[in-house]
């Protein structure tokens, strides 16, 4: 008897092992070139066979799954309970579309196709049972509250926020508007095209927060300011005379203007034009630093690269200046005009994502950390098989560059152009940026800003927020948004 058990269980053994060896063979060589095909309708039938793993942030369903029997097949197709409130960054799986976002970038932990030895095993285990596959689930980092939050703060306006902890990374918001409805991809896809905005178009398919490119105005300053520290030739004590403009090519660049003309501030230190956003002195700044220091500096942020982040990578922009539409460094200083780069105009155009890595780099004293948005990835069987962990990108400055950025910044926000999203009891510093878009009296708008507990420890939060064709300035429209997400993240719970 015991003979006939023993022998049971190598045969048992052997077809396991034999499953593990073919799963192996089709997921890991084959996948490959079956997944290049993407009009393989055998694929695509096997795909909604799987029970396909679900998307959740702070316990509640982002993504899921709806049974439906066709020729007396199970098959799976997705749905998304929250809608409009994360479909950027979860995207969406069809049958008869391309996938986004998540959707798209872990399909293979989606659907078990990946080539963890416990993924294998799992497989392999629920078709020796009989059962449907089931894929891996992905849990996020996002909190929903503060996600709403930044949704409903942007209402019918065309922009984005982004929030998250420079401490380690982990991404608290990303909310792009307009968004858009995911359930609504498979059968009426041409209702996206009939969403309407403050902006035309309304592109609401673009995730305005990694893949919008904007100029950021003053917002660039703090960039500016870390070259010009770095450089040793400045101190946060430099003396300027503002005249209320710099003379470039023979042309006066004026600082901004209201209805009684230019602001004009006569001797001011650097530290003080940052606060105040003057024009003219950043202007002679990179002047005197000329184009390469500056766009080095931004490459060190992570400028001339697409942030690292889970999502697909062509769902993500490289900050930078952009000549033709397409990503450009300077061969020759005379190819830049150094003035207009240094207030952040030229051809420079950015992330929100990119932006709130810069303030938080900042925040937290030079060190630059990986944003990442998957907490975890977790087996049918409830084995971690992949986390997301704090990972060092870079350090951009120096902590002697940061603690002074750190001061000018917040004094931006305590007597400067942020006063707006000051908050009683947190330490808030922030830059506030106002862009000129070749159209008259519409400008996009900006305020990134690093945020928390008045006790000296680090930061909690970075924020980029970018509003597009407002006819105010980025303290009056954009950072009292800021202030409601740094609110709904400091001041309340996580996910309701």
């Amino acid at each position: 008897m015991n003979r006939q058990i023993l022998r049971l269980s190598g045969i048992a053994m052997i077809l396991l092992a034999t499953l593990i060896v073919a799963s192996t063979y089709w997921q890991t060589w084959a996948r490959a070139d079956l997944a290049a095909k993407q009009d393989n309708a055998i694929q695509r039938v096997a795909q909604f066979s799987i029970r396909r793993g679900a998307i959740t942030a702070g316990g509640r369903l982002l993504a899921g799954n709806k049974r439906k029997f066709v020729d007396g097949r199970a098959l799976y197709f997705r749905r998304y309970p929250l809608g409009r409130l994360t479909a950027h960054v979860v995207g969406y799986s069809t049958a008869s579309r391309a996938r986004t976002g998540l959707e798209k970038s872990l399909n293979d932990y989606l659907t078990a196709s990946n080539e963890s030895l416990s993924t294998l095993v799992d497989r392999s285990l629920d078709q020796l049972r009989g059962r449907p596959i089931r894929g891996n689930d992905v849990r996020l980092t996002l909190n929903l509250h503060a996600q709403q939050v930044a949704l409903g703060a942007l209402g019918t306006k065309c922009g984005a926020v982004v929030a998250l902890d420079p401490r380690n990374g982990a991404v608290k918001v990303l909310a792009s508007a307009p968004s858009f409805d995911p359930n609504l991809a498979e059968n009426h896809f041409s209702a996206f095209s009939r969403i309407k905005a403050d902006c035309t178009p309304a592109a609401p398919l673009i995730d305005r927060a990694t893949a919008g490119l904007y100029p950021p105005g003053s917002s660039f300053k703090v960039v500016t300011a870390a070259a010009a520290l770095e450089s040793k030739k400045f101190t946060p004590d430099s003396v300027f005379h503002d005249p209320g403009y710099c003379v470039e090519y023979g042309k006066q660049v004026h600082n901004f203007a209201d209805q009684s003309g230019p602001e004009v501030f006569g001797t001011i230190r650097l530290h003080d034009a940052l606060v105040h956003s003057v024009n003219s002195v950043f202007c002679n700044i990179g002047k005197t630093l000329g184009a390469f220091a500056i766009l080095r500096e931004a490459e060190r942020f992570g400028f001339y690269s697409p942030p690292p982040l889970e999502t697909p990578v062509d769902e993500r922009r490289a900050s930078g200046l952009y000549q033709s539409g397409k990503l450009f460094f300077p061969r020759r200083e005379s190819q830049v005009d150094p003035g207009r780069l240094a207030f952040g105009q030229e051809r420079l155009l950015v992330t929100p994502l990119q932006m709130a890595m810069v303030a938080g780099t900042i925040g937290v004293g030079g060190v630059e950390m990986q944003p990442y948005v998957v907490s975890r990835i977790v087996s049918p069987g409830g084995k971690t098989i992949l986390k997301g962990t704090p990972s060092r990108i870079g350090k951009p400055v120096s902590r002697d560059t940061a603690t002074a950025l750190q001061d000018m910044m917040i004094d931006v926000v305590r007597r400067g152009t942020g006063t707006a999203v000051a908050i009683s009891g947190l330490r808030i510093g922030g830059k506030t940026g106002t862009a000129e878009t070749g159209v008259t009296g519409r400008n996009t708008t900006w305020f990134i800003c690093f945020a928390g507990p008045d006790d000296g420890s680090p930061p909690h939060l970075a924020v980029a927020v970018v509003l597009e064709g407002q006819t105010l300035t980025g303290g009056a429209t954009a950072a009292p948004i800021a202030r409601q997400v740094i609110e709904s993240l400091l001041s309340q719970p996580g996910n309701p």
